[in-house]
């Protein structure tokens, strides 16, 4: 700690400020830069020839005026040379030397990482993208002294300059009008470079660190005292919980302030998570990611002066004011208070309790949402009564939603330390059954703070017990369904698998030629494989009636069997079909948790089942000598791999706790379900065969189909490539296991001794018949289903 002195000797005790900071914003600029430099590598491959046209057509131009590209080789070639040279001297002569050096370290970097990169393009590392920036000429892939030029008025921060901004990136224009007409330079080059200069500049800027702005403790007290505090004590404290500076000041009349101070570089704290949220959230939760330090200033002030006239229990605002340019300051009154996390959970009584919610509805009332009632935001001073501190994330004049949002968390946080029942009670005592009931909507996980998430995550059964409790309350209430999530993060994965999936699938088709896959696939062997796909439905429902003990009709079940098809499309593989026999059973009258466990049941022994005949299949093919496919060492090979993977789940907690509570809620009710299956015969005979002749059917269609092309390969040999293929799908997050399946079945064949083209057109035909071609008679069968009430 040190003692910085301020005016009539006040000295301020906080600890030693950094001379240089690493700056959240610069890191944040470096990797917006580099995402836009990988999209625009991408765009320009993909765009290829357009940009060869656009090329062609400036050339042209540039033929036709060239004293004009004459004029701008020569002031572009001189300018950018003399711009950043007299900066420099600008800088020199302000004392800003530090500066210029940083952007000189830039300029290094950024002339010896052009020149590596460009040598590295132009030993032919990367063809496509050398072609790209050069045009197929000899000439530099990235420029570099452009490189060098661009990296240095980046990390100067000449963009804060308007005039030096404007006349640094016309001369950046007119240097690359002169290069481009002069055939030394082509579009993507030249966009290219100017990114990778931004990116080594914003590198240097975090890596070296900037001088640290931020007023020191002696301009806070400078600051209280043009706002009359008659100053004689300051002492940093711990900051706050989005990293803000705070300040114990003393007064002359012996009261005390509470000060923070907003600097302005940590206004981008914690960005990428307020991206997300907002994002991911629908338009009425979300909040601004970026606010400017005034803008910030302003809300928290307004906030603070609206809870006063509200009659709310908070540290009273007294003062703001900024700070220079790079910082804000806000003085509230002194109490002497403690968290409420500091307060042991047996110390908080119904009456204490009371007191939290009679200071929300006061909130509630003027229409104000606090929007982070949690622990270190509700105090307790010496006489117990309850403060609200941390106004800086309300909201006034908020909508309903915002202030149901309010309760669902309070309802939450109170729950974790006294209870649901009691936090339940407690409430509807002080705001009334009815607010509770339209709150239950919004006890969800995402609407809660990020402390009160992880707080979750060790009782998960919490939020049920919850709405339990107000139910009970108010059973007759009628409680509309509040949608707060635009998507889920597994969606998100859904869709950037699935476009993988699209890819792969179409490098694929642009192997074989659709066409003579047509025509020249035999049709005899095709029927076959068209007669095992749809085997495989009927086996399907054969398998799900022998798990479930009530009767159910075949052919309905088949239908159903195809409809699930059809939702295969918007799901991954695993999940279609498992959600919609459920739906199915339960439509049939079997209550929940039978039909999940039927459909746990079956789940099971088709995984057992599964891993029998490809261990069973594995081991016939590696001891039999009439193919070249040795399965046995490749099982050896599986074998390992899901050794491995079963490591990796199980030494991962939050893997293992995934995967433990995913198999406890499909599997909890099986055993009991398959002890009434063991005591029906027939029952078990019939799950038995549907659940192998699923697995039959799919291996003869792909043997078929192989076969249909004139490839020869022995029917165990198959059957270990369609299991494989299989099980890979099945953990594939995309519909159907799209993109993976198809992958994992040609190089399967492929390596099974099969021709690389006659191994995709099988695949391709056995994906039509499994895949695609019943998802027209799936859709049929599923609107049926639904119409008549089956789904």
């Amino acid at each position: 700690m040190v003692e910085s002195r301020a005016e009539s000797d006040v000295y301020v005790v906080e600890p030693l400020l950094p001379q240089r900071l690493r700056r959240p914003s610069d890191l944040l600029r470096f990797f917006a830069t580099l995402i836009v430099l990988g999209a625009v590598v991408l765009l320009a491959l993909v765009a290829k020839q357009t940009l060869i046209g656009l090329e062609a057509d400036v050339k042209e131009g540039a033929q036709l005026v060239p004293l004009l590209s004459r004029i701008a080789a020569f002031l572009g070639g001189a300018a950018v040379l003399i711009v950043p040279a007299a900066f420099a001297v600008e800088r020199v002569f302000h004392r800003d030397g530090l500066r210029v050096a940083e952007g000189l370290i830039a300029a290094i970097i950024g002339m010896a990482g052009s020149f590596l990169l460009g040598q590295w393009l132009v030993a032919g590392n990367a063809d496509d993208l050398r072609v790209l920036l050069t045009g197929d000429r000899t000439i530099e892939p990235l420029n570099t002294l452009l490189t060098s030029v661009v990296a240095y008025a980046t990390a100067v921060r000449i963009s804060r300059r308007p005039t030096w901004r404007m006349l640094m990136w016309t001369t950046i224009a007119l240097y690359v009008l002169a290069f481009f007409s002069g055939r030394q330079i082509t579009i993507p080059s030249a966009i290219v470079t100017v990114l990778v200069g931004m990116v080594i500049g914003y590198a240097t800027l975090y890596g070296v660190g900037s001088p640290n702005t931020r007023p020191a403790g002696s301009a806070v007290v400078a600051a209280l005292r043009k706002l009359s505090f008659a100053v004689v004590s300051a002492r940093r404290i711990e900051d706050d919980h989005q990293g803000s500076r705070r300040y114990a000041i003393g007064l002359k009349d012996g009261t005390s302030l509470d000060v923070t101070v907003l600097d302005r570089d940590r206004q981008v704290a914690g960005l990428p998570y307020r991206l997300w949220r907002r994002i991911r959230l629908n338009s009425e939760t979300r909040r601004r990611a970026i606010r400017s330090l005034r803008a910030e200033l302003e809300r928290e002030a307004l906030m603070a002066y609206a809870a006063q006239a509200a009659g709310a229990s908070t540290p009273r605002l007294l003062g703001t004011s900024e700070i220079g340019t790079e910082a804000a300051m806000l003085a509230y009154e002194h109490i002497e208070t403690r968290p409420l996390d500091e307060v042991a959970d047996e110390q908080i009584d119904d009456e204490l309790l009371a007191q939290i919610w009679e200071q929300v509805e006061l909130l509630q009332i003027q229409r104000l949402a606090h929007r982070r009632l949690t622990g270190d935001s509700i105090h307790l001073d010496r006489a117990g009564r309850v403060v609200l501190t941390d106004a800086r994330s309300g909201e006034i004049a908020a909508g309903d939603l915002l202030l149901r949002l309010d309760i669902a968390q309070l309802l939450t946080y109170l729950a974790l330390r006294v209870g649901p029942e009691r936090s339940v009670r407690t409430a509807a005592a002080v705001m009334g059954p009815d607010t509770l009931a339209a709150a239950m909507p919004l006890l969800q996980r995402i609407a809660l703070t990020r402390e009160t998430r992880s707080a979750l995550s060790k009782n998960k059964h919490l939020l049920a017990g919850l709405r339990e409790h107000i139910v009970a309350l108010k059973p007759q209430g009628k409680v509309e369904e509040v949608r707060l999530e635009r998507f889920k993060p597994r969606t998100l994965i859904t869709i950037i698998a699935s476009t993988l999936a699209a890819y792969i699938v179409l490098s694929q088709l642009s192997r074989v030629d659709i066409y003579r896959v047509v025509t020249t696939a035999n049709w005899a062997w095709s029927g076959v494989a068209l007669i095992a796909s749809f085997v495989s439905f009927v086996a399907a429902a054969l398998m799900l009636r022998g798990f479930v003990p009530e009767p159910l009709p075949l052919w309905r079940t088949v239908l159903v069997q195809f409809a699930s098809s059809f939702v295969k499309l918007v799901a991954p593989a695993a999940v279609g079909g498992v959600a919609i026999n459920t739906r199915y059973l339960q439509k049939r009258g079997i209550p929940p948790a039978s039909a999940v466990a039927s459909v746990g049941a079956s789940q099971l022994i088709m995984l057992v089942f599964h891993i029998a005949l490809l261990l069973l299949f594995a081991y016939i093919t590696g001891s039999t000598q009439t193919t070249s496919f040795t399965p046995s060492r490749g099982l050896v090979v599986v074998l390992l791999a899901v050794a491995v993977l079963v490591v990796v789940v199980l030494g991962v907690p939050p893997l293992r706790r995934l995967v433990t509570s995913r198999m406890r809620k499909l599997f909890s009710n099986v055993l009991p379900r398959l002890l009434d299956v063991l005591q029906s015969p027939r029952k078990m005979v019939e799950a038995c065969t549907g659940t192998l002749m699923i697995t039959l059917a799919f291996v003869l269609c792909l043997d078929a189909c192989v076969a249909a092309f004139g490839g020869s390969l022995s029917f165990t040999a198959v059957a270990v490539v369609y299991l494989t293929a299989n099980a890979i799908g099945s953990a594939a997050p995309t519909p159907g296991g799209l993109g993976a399946v198809e992958l994992a079945l040609a190089g399967g064949l492929t390596v099974a001794g099969v021709p690389a083209e006659l191994a995709t057109s099988a695949v391709l035909l056995h994906r039509l018949l499994t895949f695609w071609l019943p998802v027209l008679p799936g859709w049929a069968a599923f609107t049926y289903l639904q119409r008549h009430e089956a789904l």
